[in-house]
């Protein structure tokens, strides 16, 4: 008899194959050991990942309407900003020391950050599915209302199932820290890179398999955060606070 665990061909749609590795290489931005880098290649991997599913669909969207449905889009002032940067230069030496002697820190960052995109990644590529975003709608206020309703969602749901899956992914994995650094880091110019699943490391590739498995094994999960985001985005109503799907 068959292991009824064991998805047939083609369970998982291959479209969220893309949905999985940029949740990936979300988690690992964490992990990069230059100060700011991190923060900058987590907020390209996201917008990226929207961009890609916005492109399957043949769709292009300005960079203000990419930026909000990856969660980037910061209406901060210039002096709110620089207050945030010089706060995390002062802290960013606690940080890495504070976290080289406590690993399980890391794979807790490594968790958070993969959880929230992929719950954001999913109910996107849901939301394209059912169309709630297309050419007119996305120069207008759609991105908006759908990010809302992502976000209202994954606030109501208990990602703790998800969240202990992908710990123990994080933590099968010895080699965290050179695979963030291969996956972000251009050796040739010196700069940053959005990872590209053809072209990243063995280890990479299998963290992707792994979760697409889970994502698998979970669906009854996802089966009831699409709900929660058909429900929200029905109502129309924003959440009152922006909080991310960690249930940690």
């Amino acid at each position: 008899m068959a292991d009824s665990k064991t998805p047939p061909p083609g369970a998982v749609p291959p479209s969220l194959a893309r949905v999985a590795f940029h949740a990936v290489a979300a988690g690992l931005t964490p992990l990069i050991p230059v100060p700011f880098l991190d923060d900058y290649a987590l907020r390209q991997v996201r917008e990226q990942s929207v961009r890609d599913q916005l492109k399957e669909k043949g769709l292009k969207a300005p960079d203000k309407a990419v930026a909000v449905l990856a969660g980037s889009y910061d209406e901060r002032s210039l002096g709110g900003r620089l207050v945030s940067y010089l706060k995390a230069v002062a802290l960013f030496p606690v940080r890495k020391v504070f976290r080289k002697v406590f690993f399980v820190l890391w794979v807790k960052d490594c968790v958070d950050l993969t959880s929230v995109c992929l719950h954001h990644g999913y109910l996107l590529h849901h939301a394209l599915q059912r169309g709630d975003l297309d050419a007119a709608s996305l120069q207008g206020d759609a991105p908006r209302k759908v990010q809302a309703a992502i976000v209202a969602s994954c606030a109501e749901m208990d990602a703790r199932p998800i969240n202990q899956a992908l710990r123990r992914l994080f933590r099968s994995s010895s080699v965290l820290m050179a695979e963030a650094t291969r996956a972000f880091l251009d050796p040739k110019h010196g700069g940053a890179r959005v990872p590209d699943p053809k072209g990243e490391s063995a280890e990479v590739k299998s963290l992707t398999d792994r979760l697409l498995q889970e994502m698998w094994e979970e669906r009854g999960y996802f089966t009831a955060l699409e709900a929660h985001y058909d429900k929200h985005l029905k109502s129309g109503l924003a959440p009152t606070q922006a909080r991310a799907a960690t249930g940690t």
